[in-house]
């Protein structure tokens, strides 16, 4: 694929038509309905793969309103792309409010998590005041933040991700499927990324794993198999 570049005088607006209708020209049903089949959906669902937007975003780094333009579109890759393009310096706790209630598929929710917003300042506050919150993909970002502060804050001491294992106690708890895979993935990546934590996540998924809650079981006896196969356990 050709690299893909608005000229940089170009006015925001007539920048932003030019992406988006680029971004339109791309579209591949065929994709649109696979991902259908694995919960991403909707009218503004092109089929871009992430590959395709990467190589797109390359061109326009740290763009702050270049992102919130293609934000505002709604369109779904629009949206994707505009993580992978924002400053996070400029990004504000309002914008980041305003984001996360306009989560409304799994992917995008992920993807503007371990792409800007684990790159915040606020990061650990927001995972930690998301992962309460009781709509469903912002108590998704909570733990996606999670996941993803653990594996790119490489500089963080042990003692930053502590106050994670009783948010993932309690949200492990949560039957809708969106959250408890997030709470999944946070718990696994805990144990897998930080040595001086395994022991406690280990302990913490065989707890869940004897829980009365359905949800809550599969989020431990699955993050046991994972410490297994890692030779954790």
């Amino acid at each position: 694929m050709q690299l893909y570049c608005i000229q940089i005088n170009e006015p925001m607006s007539q920048k932003s038509d030019e992406l988006i209708s680029h971004l339109k020209s791309l579209a591949n049903p065929e994709d649109v309905e696979g991902m259908a089949r694995f919960g991403v959906g909707g009218e503004n669902v092109l089929g871009i793969r992430i590959p395709v937007l990467r190589k797109l975003a390359k061109a326009h780094r740290n763009d702050h309103q270049l992102a919130s333009a293609l934000w505002a579109s709604g369109i779904h890759e629009a949206r994707i792309l505009a993580s992978m393009i924002d400053d996070p310096k400029q990004v504000t706790e309002a914008q980041m409010e305003s984001w996360v209630s306009d989560f409304d598929s799994w992917d995008v929710c992920d993807q503007v998590c371990m792409n800007l917003f684990d790159r915040h300042p606020l990061a650990y506050e927001k995972a930690l005041e998301w992962s309460q919150r009781e709509e469903e993909f912002v108590k998704r970002a909570g733990f996606s933040m999670m996941a993803s502060l653990v594996l790119h804050d490489k500089k963080a001491d042990d003692s930053a991700f502590e106050p994670f294992f009783e948010r993932i106690q309690a949200g492990a708890q949560d039957e809708r499927n969106f959250v408890k895979k997030a709470v999944n993935w946070a718990l696994r990546q805990i144990g897998k990324k930080r040595s001086g934590l395994s022991s406690r996540c280990v302990q913490l998924a065989q707890k869940l794993a004897e829980s009365e809650s359905k949800s809550a079981r599969w989020v431990g006896k699955d993050a046991l198999r994972e410490f297994e196969k890692k030779g954790i356990v």
